[in-house]
């Protein structure tokens, strides 16, 4: 898969996945993420899968610090509904991180060992965007994540679709989107808000 250069500067997301250790998958349950994993589940590559990917990536590391995350072991809140704005979008990346899911997903061994399900939840009574919960010490993190401060998504799309749009916005458009989404990243600290 071709894909833009800036893809391969994008820290991967690293997590410890003791099923996959327990069914064979690897040696040693780690499993890493990169941004171009995450697109290929997606489908696309944009300001919101980039958010959500930001979110899981520092959301974890702040409630882990020099630990690995515990994939399976992660309870995730939405504050919103999955089909208000982009919230499904989210949660599929953060699911597919994570492992956790609402009602679908694997529901473990027949000891109840590795289940997956009831781990996500919408329309939270939180405050923040996203609520990451360890649930083996109960800590949590909250995750807000502010494109606006940066980006203009919906211009750019404008751009293209837009009645009088001219050969060369059309043309230009999937560069400048890309180029869109790579700023998210080159601002991560200004764009993710992490409350303790």
């Amino acid at each position: 898969m071709k894909y833009p250069d800036f893809f391969d500067k994008i820290e991967p997301i690293i997590v410890y996945d003791d099923l996959c250790k327990f069914l064979g998958v690897n040696e040693d349950g780690v499993l890493d993420f990169s941004y171009a994993d995450i697109v290929k589940s997606a489908g696309h590559s944009c300001a919101t899968v980039a958010g959500a990917y930001l979110m899981a990536q520092k959301g974890l590391k702040a409630l882990y610090q020099d630990e690995l995350p515990e994939r399976g072991n992660i309870k995730v809140e939405l504050q919103k509904a999955p089909r208000e704005e982009n919230t499904g979008v989210v949660a599929s990346v953060i699911s597919n991180i994570t492992g956790s899911t609402s009602d679908f997903g694997f529901g473990g061994i027949p000891t109840g060992k590795y289940n997956r399900r009831d781990l996500l939840f919408f329309e939270a009574d939180i405050e923040h965007d996203l609520c990451l919960t360890r649930l083996d010490t109960n800590e949590k993190v909250y995750v807000d994540y502010k494109p606006q401060k940066v980006v203009n998504p919906m211009a750019i799309l404008k751009s293209a679709i837009k009645p009088d749009a001219t050969q060369e916005d059309i043309k230009s458009f999937p560069h400048r989107f890309q180029k869109m989404v790579e700023t998210v990243f080159e601002n991560a600290n200004e764009v993710i808000e992490i409350t303790k």
